[in-house]
């Protein structure tokens, strides 16, 4: 459970750490490491900017949907919190993909191809939350991180490096009242600054290299809606439209509905884009006429850019970009929630047991490890949004008709290699421990 606890609560709780931490930022990331540094009897100090749980969890924040591959379940496990997870969400075993004018042109047995490595379920991202957050989870909401620099240095450029010839403290400072309440300024002292305050990260310019970066903006976004659960909540709906691309993705009780379109037909506003949409579908499904109206009807629904980011380098000596902060993902493959959390299990594996005085290496061992898994992922999202979204008017067509052909086994190649050669915590472990 989510409970607000003051800055100066918890960072007197890490007194007694070997290694006092400090996690900016609470979604699926930050709650994950933290949580699972807990479990090792550590204090992680947790922030967040939203004012309070309630505006962090916000269902009308992009991302509110989520299908999550089977890397998460032994985190989960770990976590002691697999039951919950599975009551919380909803087995997905079926894919169908639509022509542009609506009809079915194939429907693949996605939960099957992937139960040889556990289970693919769809879960709202609040839920998510509260289950990551089964166990006492302190938080300190309305709270940044303001600077950011070692002992000494007058610039958050002295951070120390892989190398370890700096062991030094990082000296912060936290913010605590953003949003216009006390607004204090706090200083104190951590040997680890895990940031992963998303894809929009305030932090990230604080540390060496977090503003170096290579994104992709897709120029298209769209509109997210809820719509009622159906019988099929074991299939997720993909459409890929000339010009416009819709998808329906199920969690429990209700289905999380996507309407995407070119940024410049934003201006247009939902309910005149799905008119338009409308018009040029020839067969409309049940599922997809109740979710077109959903977006239609739904109250001032949020347009989701389409756009990521990857960090040309995650760690320094004292500090480590972790989830979105790290890789944003475009959210064409389904896995950059997946990857996110596998990120932070390793992050925490890669730390325990560890003293100050090893924690470059460790550093530099997790990201050498993981960086190129998330990238490979990240590579694959990539890949697709350029068919879904860059396809010439022309190439319609012939993309459906290649569809038709390709299974989808082939067109998830990348992802079910991750999945056959798992992470593993191990290998970021010190052979000292």
């Amino acid at each position: 459970m989510i409970t607000e606890a003051p800055f100066d609560e918890q960072y007197e709780a890490t007194t007694s750490d070997d290694l006092r931490i400090l996690v900016v930022g609470a979604g699926i990331a930050g709650i994950t490491v933290a949580q699972l540094l807990r479990r090792q009897g550590r204090h992680p100090v947790l922030i967040e900017r939203s004012r309070n749980s309630e505006a962090m969890t916000d269902d009308d924040h992009a991302g509110y949907m989520l299908a999550l591959m089977p890397m998460v379940d032994p985190i989960f496990a770990e976590l002691g919190v697999r039951e919950h997870y599975r009551e919380a969400s909803v087995a997905i075993d079926r894919y169908a993909f639509h022509a542009h004018t609506g009809e079915t042109l194939r429907e693949d047995r996605l939960g099957s191809l992937l139960a040889r490595y556990g289970e693919y379920r769809g879960i709202a991202r609040r839920e998510l939350i509260t289950v990551l957050s089964a166990e006492t989870c302190p938080v300190a909401f309305d709270s940044s991180l303001d600077s950011l620099a070692a002992p000494g240095s007058d610039c958050a450029t002295d951070l120390g490096s892989a190398t370890g010839r700096k062991s030094r403290p990082n000296r912060v400072e936290v913010r605590t009242g953003v949003h216009g309440g006390e607004n204090r300024v706090h200083s104190a002292e951590f040997d680890l600054v895990i940031i992963a305050d998303g894809l929009n990260s305030h932090s990230r310019r604080l540390v060496p290299g977090g503003s170096s970066e290579s994104s992709v903006d897709t120029a298209w976004g769209g509109w997210v809606a809820w719509a009622p659960a159906d019988a099929e909540t074991d299939r997720v709906d993909e459409l890929w439209g000339d010009g416009f691309f819709f998808g329906a993705y199920p969690v429990k009780d209700r289905i999380g509905i996507f309407l995407g379109a070119p940024d410049s037909r934003e201006p247009l506003g939902a309910e005149r884009f799905v008119s338009e949409v409308r018009r040029r579908l020839t067969t409309v499904s049940p599922r997809i006429d109740a979710a077109l109206t959903a977006v239609a009807e739904a109250d001032d629904p949020y347009f989701w850019s389409l756009r990521d980011f990857r960090s040309a380098q995650w760690t320094t000596g004292r500090t480590v970009l972790l989830g979105d902060a790290a890789a944003g993902f475009l959210p064409t493959a389904g896995i950059g929630a997946g990857m996110s959390m596998e990120s932070a299990q390793m992050l925490a594996a890669s730390l325990e047991g560890i003293p100050p005085s090893q924690l470059p290496a460790a550093l530099a061992r997790y990201e050498a490890v993981q960086r190129p898994r998330v990238e490979q992922a990240q590579s694959t999202s990539r890949q697709l949004a350029g068919l879904m979204f860059h396809l010439p008017k022309i190439l319609t067509g012939p993309r459906e008709v290649l569809f038709r052909l390709v299974s989808i086994k082939a067109a998830l190649a990348p992802i079910i290699d991750l999945l056959k050669h798992p992470a593993g915590t191990d290998k970021v472990r010190s052979s000292d421990n």
